[in-house]
């Protein structure tokens, strides 16, 4: 019964880190087809939002069916509550994918202003965010947690010089207020695709150490050993 447990934990572990790697593509993804106004990798990221839905539904139910079934202990059953946090997460994360590509075919025909501004650079961090919480809940390795609370100020700074700098576009040029309006609603997702990152950083501190953290910049709780 154990051996039987910890093999299907073993490949729900996998699943967790494809359904990951599947969000953080589609984010990556979004934001590059913005950059390019690529309508064809915009459509590629709106294809995926069924798949990681699905993905989120059945990780979510063999979560339920193994607590029901084994009743795990100590860090198997952070485990698992880390997974059943880390896939609503992931599943946001994906969302905002979807929502950035949606306004990349909806301003597709109409040039950037400012090389758009510092989005491509915002998305740069979160992403690299996103992927050290996967290796880190893959390899149960917490140190590259050290600097989240740097990284998510960073990603929090860089959307007020971004809506900062659109508001002042936008003044000077009522044609690009649309645009601008665009620029600071991706800013404003991918500020909350860091707080994500930073959520799944501290459910799977807790997974590891059993012990909570809060990643907070503004309070400085971030204390990682």
């Amino acid at each position: 019964m154990v051996e039987k447990f910890h093999r299907e934990l073993d490949q729900l572990r996998i699943e967790v880190i494809k359904m990951g790697e599947l969000a953080e593509d589609m984010l990556q993804r979004s934001v590059e087809a913005l950059k390019k106004q690529d309508n064809a990798m915009a459509e590629w990221v709106l294809s995926k939002k069924c798949k990681i839905a699905d993905m989120d539904q059945d990780i979510e139910t063999k979560t339920l069916q193994m607590l029901t079934l084994y009743q795990p202990m100590a860090i198997d059953l952070r485990e698992i509550g880390c997974i059943f946090k880390m896939i609503t997460y992931l599943a946001r994360i994906g969302r905002y994918a979807k929502d950035i590509a949606k306004i990349s075919i909806e301003i597709s025909d109409r040039p950037h202003f400012k090389k758009l501004i510092s989005i491509p650079h915002m998305s740069e961090i979160v992403c690299g965010m996103i992927d050290d919480a996967l290796i880190s809940f893959k390899e149960k390795d917490i140190s590259r947690f050290k600097d989240f609370s740097d990284r998510d100020n960073d990603v929090d700074e860089l959307r007020y010089s971004i809506f900062r700098e659109c508001l002042t576009y936008m003044i000077e040029d009522p044609k690009v207020i649309t645009q601008g309006t665009h620029y600071i609603m991706i800013a404003r997702y991918l500020e909350r695709c860091a707080d994500h990152a930073c959520k799944i950083a501290e459910k799977i501190y807790y997974m590891v150490k059993g012990e909570h953290i809060d990643i907070d910049p503004s309070t400085q709780k971030c204390n990682v050993n």
